[in-house]
C-alpha cells in the first residue's frame, strides 16, 4: 500500500465515525519565525499530516461524510509562479487533488466564502477549540452568520465536538504502512548510536556528539524527532538537558537521548556510554540495576497487560537495586509504598510513541489504566539520577545519570523492540567502544 492510500484509507475511517450530517474542520500548522525574516524549519501539525500527507502551510482540509460533490476538500496556497522563486514549489488547488487525493481543491483565499454553505445544514462540527484563536473566532463567525439568517430558513449547527479524541484514537493504532516508517526511523536512529559509540572518547565535547546524531540523521535524508540530548557527567542529570556545551572528561558518563524522524513518524533512543571505554564499579552497578529494570519492564509489554505495568516493574526492580547499593534504606515494600525511589527515579517508565515523541492517545479508559492491544507502540525507559551534592548518599554514586530507552511494538505474540539491534549491556558497549576504536 503507498502513501496516498493510506491517506485515504484513514479518511474513511474518519467520516465512518463522524457519521452524516456532520463537518469536520481542520487546520494546517502556519509558518513560525524565528526572527525576522527567518522562519523555522517547517513540521506539519500531526494530526493534518496523518490524514492529508499534506506538508505545506497554511492548509486548511474539510471533511463532509455523505457529500456527493466531494466529501474531502482541501483549501491551500494557489500556486505562483514569482513566490515559488523564492520558496520553493507548490501544489496549489489542483496538486492537493491530483497528489493528495482531495476530492475538491481550493485557493485558501476562498475558505470564508465556502465554509458558510459547507456548514449550511450541518448539525454537527467537528473542530477543535483552543489550539489557534484566531482560526476559532472564524469558525464561530461563520457558524454565527448562520444563526442570523435563521428566519430564513437557514438551518446552522447546534453542536460542536472536538476532533481530537477520533483521531488521536486512530493514532494509536499504528498501521503496517505505519509501523515500516517507525522500523526505518529505529534504523537511522540506532545508526546514530553506534556511529557515536565507535568515536567517543575524553576530550570531546557534547556537541561533537550531537553533531554526529545529526550527520547520521540528514545523510538518511531523516531530521531530529526531539533536540539531541547529549549529556556528559552531572549533565546526566538533567533530564531534559539539550545546552550540549560541555567537555566530555576521562571518567565521565555520556547518556546519549536523540531520535529521527522518518516520514514524521519518531524513534526515540537512550543509551548510556562511559566517555573513555570503561564503565566504573559504581557506574556499572547503577547501570546494571536500570538495564534489568527495563528488561523486566520490556517483558511485560504484552497485549492484555495495561499500561502502568512496565512502569511497576521498573519501580519494583529499581527500588531492589537502590538498597542493594546501599542508596535506600528500609523495606523495599514499604520505600515503594512511600515512593522513597522518586529521589532518583522522578518520571515514568514510558509513553506512547508516532507522529509525536509522546504521541497522542489515552493512557486511561474510564478511570482505569487501558490495556495493551496490537498495534500500539511504547517506550520504555526507566533511569537513576543520583545528583551532585546529595549528602545522603556515598560520593563515589554522586554525579551518576543512566537512562536506557527502547521502542516497543505490542503484536499478538512477544513484544517486538523496533530498536533491539542497538547495544546495552556493559559489556557489550565496552566491546563496541573498544572495537571502534581498534
Amino acid at each position: 500500500m503507498n502513501h496516498r492510500e493510506e491517506w485515504a484509507r484513514r479518511r474513511r475511517a474518519l467520516l465512518r465515525e463522524m457519521g452524516r450530517d456532520a463537518i469536520a474542520i481542520l487546520p494546517g500548522a502556519e509558518e513560525k519565525f524565528r526572527n525576522r525574516d527567518v522562519s523555522y524549519r517547517f513540521r506539519q501539525s500531526s494530526d493534518f499530516l496523518y490524514l492529508t500527507g499534506f506538508e505545506e502551510p497554511g492548509a486548511v482540509a474539510v471533511f463532509v461524510p455523505g457529500r456527493s460533490e466531494g466529501e474531502y476538500l482541501l483549501f491551500c496556497n494557489p500556486r505562483d509562479r514569482e513566490r515559488e522563486t523564492w520558496i520553493g514549489r507548490r501544489a496549489g488547488p489542483e496538486g492537493a487533488v491530483e497528489q493528495y487525493g482531495a476530492d475538491l481543491g481550493f485557493s485558501i483565499a476562498q475558505l470564508d466564502a465556502e465554509m458558510p454553505r459547507l456548514l449550511e445544514g450541518v448539525d454537527r462540527i467537528f473542530y477543535t477549540m483552543g489550539q489557534n484563536e484566531a482560526f476559532d473566532h472564524r469558525v464561530i463567525d461563520w457558524v454565527n452568520g448562520l444563526r442570523a439568517r435563521v428566519r430564513s430558513g437557514i438551518a446552522s449547527p447546534e453542536t460542536f465536538i472536538s476532533l481530537e479524541p477520533l483521531v488521536h484514537e486512530m493514532r494509536l493504532f499504528k498501521s503496517k504502512v505505519e509501523i515500516a516508517e517507525m522500523r526505518r526511523a529505529a534504523r537511522v536512529s540506532v545508526a546514530a548510536h553506534r556511529r557515536v559509540l565507535r568515536m567517543l572518547a575524553p576530550g570531546l565535547h557534547e556537541y561533537d556528539v550531537a553533531a554526529e546524531v545529526l550527520h547520521e540523521f540528514m545523510r538518511a535524508g531523516c531530521e531530529e524527532a526531539y533536540g539531541t540530548i547529549a549529556g556528559g557527567g552531572v549533565n546526566a542529570c538533567i533530564l531534559h538537558y539539550t545546552q550540549n556545551s560541555d567537555l566530555l572528561k576521562d571518567g565521565d558518563l555520556l547518556l546519549l537521548d536523540a531520535g529521527c524522524e522518518s516520514r514524521g513518524y519518531a524513534a526515540d533512543i537512550t543509551r548510556t556510554f562511559p566517555v573513555n571505554g570503561r564503565f566504573s564499579p559504581e557506574q556499572r552497578a547503577v547501570y546494571d540495576v536500570v538495564l534489568a529494570a527495563q528488561q523486566e519492564a520490556i517483558a511485560t509489554c504484552r497485549r492484555g497487560r495495561h499500561w502502568n505495568e512496565p512502569y511497576e516493574a521498573t519501580v519494583r526492580v529499581i527500588t531492589q537495586g537502590l538498597v542493594r547499593l546501599g542508596l535506600l534504606r528500609g523495606p523495599v515494600r514499604e520505600l515503594i509504598r512511600d515512593r522513597a525511589y522518586e529521589e532518583f527515579y522522578m518520571h515514568r517508565a514510558g509513553h506512547w510513541l508516532g507522529l509525536d515523541v509522546h504521541d497522542v492517545g489515552s493512557y486511561k479508559i474510564d478511570g482505569h489504566w487501558r490495556e495493551l492491544e496490537p498495534g500500539m507502540v511504547l517506550t520504555v525507559e526507566p533511569g537513576i539520577y543520583l545528583r551532585p551534592g546529595n549528602r545522603r548518599i556515598p560520593k563515589r554514586f554522586q554525579g551518576i545519570g543512566v537512562r536506557i530507552e527502547d521502542d516497543v511494538l505490542i503484536t499478538r505474540k512477544d513484544p517486538d523492540v523496533l530498536t533491539r539491534p542497538l547495544v546495552k549491556s556493559a559489556d557489550d558497549i565496552e566491546q563496541g567502544m573498544h572495537v571502534g576504536r581498534a
